[in-house]
């Protein structure tokens, strides 16, 4: 019986349903530190906008490295 729930837990991880989760995280820290750092509304509008690319800057610097 415990072999057939750790398999069932094993398959469930396996099949990674949560691909969107890290960069859901990504976005969420992102906002946070964009919004932080805004001086105004509009400034945090526009962090708020850079936080749903995030990933796009960071491949961004990383090739221009």
């Amino acid at each position: 019986m415990a072999k057939k729930i750790k398999e069932k837990i094993r398959c469930k991880w396996d099949n990674n349903k949560c691909g969107g989760c890290g960069y859901f995280l990504g976005f969420l820290g992102a906002a946070i530190y964009y919004i932080s750092t805004a001086t105004g509304f509009w400034m945090g509008v526009l962090g708020f906008l850079k936080a749903l690319v995030w990933p796009a800057f960071l491949v961004f610097k990383l090739l221009g490295m």
